[in-house]
């Protein structure tokens, strides 16, 4: 951490549990945060007051609910407002829960703890330790470290934030049509400004464009394996890939991760997964792609990053693997992991202004550069949904458009009803874009909607309308179903009585492809519910599996 250490304020009237919580936070969190207390909510909104107006960052709130004049729902409440973006503990008595779970719906508490919380490595450090982290990983960066200069019309330099963001790596972002100093700066390394983004290094170094491989290596994530031979190597770093990763590194496999973009897959760009079991305050895909990346990382597996697989070749009792950078990697056992590639809006100009005004997914990176402004999102599943209540955190109106007659019918009920009482949001259902507007930047959308054509006023359009699998790497190799799904076990098509050069004495098992030690999970499989918490069983049975084949090899 820095001088400017982020704040952490425990709120408690009973002096002595305030002394209790003060001295525990400061015992285990005072290193990195600077630790405040307050007896009372008035007190403690001073306090947050205070610290805003010297630009201090308030990570974490930690307020009893019982309190006179002001209880700790009603204090966490008011410092919303004050600090959005701080995470929310509840310290509670047993009867207090009812209060919790209205604080989580009403107020979008983090987590709440029950009183006493002794001992507090086993019942307080881990919870705050899980919170904080997720404070971290969105956390507003200082204006030091990594800067990232570019345009928000440039993009490339949409697609550098993006990768940045969802690796969870920390970074300032400047606009060169906002900040002149700076642009006078890269203009050095950027002729005419022709070159965009430039990155700015902590020690001062400048790099103009670089690719989402140099760009990975400038941050320091891993870009090449260790080692020439794995027992398995998993391409895909999505929520299957993932679950893989850990449960093979978990069990003694010597384990790499091989990821084309950034991990978290299609999940990881999704601004809320609220139906993930144990987080019932929900958690974003690039949150659980992290902790998840972490895990694996913990158990020893190796992930690389901004690295393709371009081939895959049989070589008995090996797998080939040919990689991007022409390097190539031997392993017994691969595990297709690729999950999908979003679909295009088919609309005049929508190309023109992909990654200037047209993105793909949730792209939450971009949210406060239309802050106050009408944007749309097109779809109508959940990930739409949960996108459009992200957006209206920041945007002044929300239009989400949906090809069908209603929501109902591609969205969770719970999505709907927060949606439907969201005063932002406006929902146009039979309606379809047919031309993106704009000269220099989007300025709006012509619509289809129920036989009349007409044109919104916005200013982005972020589109969720489906995926297609991503499976070019394996075409000719995997057998795949009529939309290109890969098919495993027993849905694979029999010749013979056998798949398609199947030489084992043995049937396939579940996950496995028609090429032995072949194995395919999560969304690019054939018959996969399309689910994160399926395609996270699917990574961790799939492994079980691997043990299997191994045993034969």
């Amino acid at each position: 951490m820095s001088m400017s250490r982020p704040a952490i304020l425990a709120v408690d009237d009973d002096p002595d549990v305030l002394s209790a919580v003060e001295r525990d936070l400061r015992t285990h969190f005072g290193k990195d945060f600077r630790i405040y207390s307050g007896a009372s909510g008035a007190e403690a909104l001073e306090t947050v007051r205070q610290l805003v107006a010297r630009g201090t960052q308030v990570a974490l709130v930690v307020a009893d609910e019982r309190m006179p004049s002001m209880s700790g729902t009603q204090l966490l409440t008011e410092l919303r407002r004050l600090v959005p973006t701080s995470r929310r503990v509840l310290l509670t008595a047993y009867a207090d829960t009812e209060a919790a779970i209205r604080g989580i719906n009403d107020v979008g508490l983090d987590h709440y703890l029950m009183k006493p919380w002794d001992p507090p490595e086993e019942h307080l450090f881990p919870v705050l330790d899980d919170v904080l982290l997720d404070w971290l990983a969105g956390a507003e960066p200082p204006k030091t470290g990594l800067r990232v200069v570019g345009s928000r019309w440039s993009p490339a330099s949409f697609e550098a934030k993006d990768f940045l963001s969802r690796n969870q790596v920390p970074y300032h972002w400047i606009d060169i049509d906002e900040e002149a100093p700076t642009r006078s700066l890269v203009e050095e390394v950027s002729a005419g400004l022709t070159t965009l983004p430039v990155l700015i290094l902590e020690d001062g170094s400048m790099h103009a464009a670089p690719s989402a491989r140099e760009l990975a290596a400038l941050v320091g994530l891993q870009t090449k394996a260790a080692l020439p031979f794995y027992d398995v190597v998993i391409i895909g770093s999505g929520p299957s890939g993932l679950a893989a990763a850990v449960y093979a590194a978990s069990e003694g496999l010597r384990t790499l991760v091989v990821e084309e973009g950034a991990h978290g897959g299609q999940a990881g760009t999704s601004a809320r997964i609220e139906n993930y079991l144990g987080f019932p305050s929900g958690l974003s895909g690039a949150e659980l792609a992290g902790r998840a990346a972490m895990q694996a990382r913990r158990f020893g597996a190796e992930l690389i990053s901004a690295t393709a697989v371009v081939s895959i070749r049989r070589d008995d009792p090996y797998r080939i693997l040919t990689l991007s950078d022409s390097s190539e990697i031997s392993c017994h056992t691969v595990v297709l992991a690729m999950g999908v590639l979003v679909r295009r809006l088919e609309a005049t100009g929508a190309d023109r202004f992909a990654g200037a005004g047209v993105y793909y997914g949730a792209a939450m990176s971009e949210a406060p550069t239309f802050r106050d402004q009408h944007v749309c999102v097109v779809g109508a599943g959940n990930s739409a949904g949960q996108g459009a209540l992200f957006y209206a955190r920041y945007a002044r109106r929300v239009t989400v458009l949906v090809r069908g007659d209603a929501l109902e019918k591609s969205m969770s009920s719970y999505l709907v009803d927060r949606i439907r009482a969201e005063p932002t949001i406006e929902v146009i259902t039979g309606a379809a874009v047919q031309e993106v507007l704009g000269g220099d930047s989007v300025e709006g959308v012509r619509i289809e909607a129920n036989g009349g054509s007409r044109t919104l006023d916005v200013k982005a359009v972020f589109v969720f309308i489906g995926a297609r699998p991503h499976t070019a790497i394996v075409e000719g190799l995997a057998e795949t179903d009529a939309r290109g799904f890969i098919r495993t076990g027993p849905d694979l098509p029999r010749h013979g009585g056998k798949p398609r050069g199947w030489q084992e004495g043995r049937d396939p098992y579940l996950l496995e492809t028609n090429l032995p030690g072949m194995f395919a999970v999560g969304d690019v499989r054939s018959g996969s519910s399309k689910r994160v918490a399926a395609a996270v069983g699917e990574g961790s049975a799939c492994v079980g599996m691997v043990h299997a084949y191994l045993a034969t090899v």
